[in-house]
């Protein structure tokens, strides 16, 4: 076997170690978590996620910068192909293998080049507004300085990769002209590029076209295993995640099956099955700590883009309010990435003396969500952020009664008079005694 594949083959190699070691990690803090749902109605799911995930419908809620989201996402897709091929060329020893596809080989060649290109221009879009521009929704208390850098650093990879996509296939084009040979593929984009390396040396050309060649895949290899650990996470994550979203009403709130049963079973004591066992009563009412919550949310937080959509609509950070819906979803990441390599090695009985509650996010925030689901709604990857917030909420009031003091008030009416008003159920219809209701006649 040449040299070149040697290398080529230990390459490859490495990153599927160094991305399944990775890999394997994170899937061991998902032991960590608690079910959340039955994954039924798989057409639905399906319909959802080419709808959301690769239409990318709710990122044309912002019509420009939604545009440019949508061609790097597509971009990526198409790119794929052409990567798989520089894989079997690399271990095979070939050149542009796949070009037995014939027609559709020149349809996806030509695609994947154009793209190329609108992903650069785009890349440079988005690093040009958080280099020298303020937006808004990238800024908030979550967003620390190592955040900015991290989308720094993966947005300027990206544009690498598409440059070195480019001068690779501009090369080749150029070494086919001069060799006579016919090149497999179309490419309009470096078909024009190459005009520019007419007048470089063959030799020069056979080298940059092989630095351009093994610049891309190495990059490529490397920003796999930088993935994981990035906020960019969500290239590998956002269409399963949108695929494992919530269905039914995006108001609809879950219920707690063991309080349920309870419920029924005071409603109605002489009920069959509806008693709830040691099996069905849970440890905790509600979420203080991440070993509370379910994999799903632990899924949301790994999926997020922190593109701050979710904040940017929310009525009350816009009001002044402490509340960042992003905020709560990179804190459980945070939190699982600082307790779970910990609790993995002791055991669930582990303790550090923190929790995701108060040490990571305080009541005052979580007491501020109305509940209006504007976060879920605008969400391009379909987090629920709601129902995260709304078990903090009920760890707080069914573990420590610790609410408000007029949910407070609230809860004392419910217990006493049956209802949320502070009136007896005898007095409740008091105030229309000395009302005058005119009768109408029946002719």
């Amino acid at each position: 076997m040449p040299v070149r594949q040697i290398i080529f083959a230990l390459a490859l190699l490495v990153t599927f170690i160094v991305f399944g070691w990775t890999i394997s990690r994170i899937a061991r803090y998902f032991s960590l978590t608690k079910p959340a749902f039955a994954i039924r109605d798989i057409r639905k799911r399906l319909s959802l996620t080419l709808s959301v995930a690769f239409g990318q419908t709710k990122i044309f809620r912002r019509p420009v910068i939604g545009f440019l989201h949508a061609l790097v996402f597509w971009g990526f897709c198409l790119i794929l192909f052409g990567s798989l091929e520089m894989v079997i060329d690399g271990l095979a020893g070939t050149e542009r293998a796949l070009q037995v596809l014939g027609i559709v080989y020149d349809i996806l060649m030509a695609a994947g080049d154009i793209f190329a290109l609108l992903v650069a221009v785009s890349i440079i879009i988005f690093l040009s507004r958080r280099l020298f521009f303020r937006v808004k929704r990238f800024e908030g208390i979550e967003m620390k300085p190592s955040t900015h850098v991290d989308a720094n650093i993966a947005l300027t990879m990206i544009l690498l990769l598409m440059i070195t996509l480019l001068a690779t296939n501009a090369s080749y084009l150029q070494l086919k002209s001069l060799s006579g040979e016919k090149p497999a593929g179309v490419y309009p984009v470096s078909y024009f590029l190459c005009q520019l390396l007419q007048t470089m040396p063959e030799e020069s050309l056979k080298v940059l076209h092989e630095v351009n060649w093994w610049a891309h895949i190495l990059l490529i290899f490397v920003f796999a295993n930088i993935l994981p650990y990035s906020k960019h996470f969500h290239v590998f994550l956002s269409v399963p995640n949108v695929f494992l979203s919530r269905l039914g009403p995006p108001g609809k709130l879950p219920n707690m099956d063991s309080v349920t049963r309870e419920v029924r079973m005071m409603l109605d004591p002489s009920a069959t099955g509806v008693s709830p066992t040691d099996e069905t009563m849970p440890g905790r009412f509600g979420i203080k700590d991440i070993e509370d919550i379910s994999w799903k949310n632990y899924l949301d937080s790994l999926s997020c883009t922190q593109c701050g959509r979710c904040t940017a609509v929310c009525p009350a950070n816009l009001t002044g309010k402490l509340l960042s819906p992003r905020k709560i979803i990179m804190n459980i990441r945070e939190r699982m990435k600082e307790k779970g390599p910990s609790v993995l090695k002791h055991g669930k009985e582990y303790s550090d003396n923190k929790s995701l509650l108060r040490d990571y996010i305080t009541e005052e925030e979580l007491w501020a969500c109305t509940t209006c689901n504007a976060c879920a709604t605008e969400c391009p990857v379909n987090i629920n952020h709601p129902v995260i917030i709304v078990d903090m909420r009920r760890y707080l009031a069914m573990e420590e009664a610790s609410v408000p003091g007029g949910l407070k008030a609230v809860f004392s009416n419910i217990e006493n008079n049956g209802a949320p008003w502070q009136y007896s159920p005898e007095d409740r219809m008091l105030w229309s005694e000395d009302l005058e209701m005119p009768v109408q006649s029946t002719h």
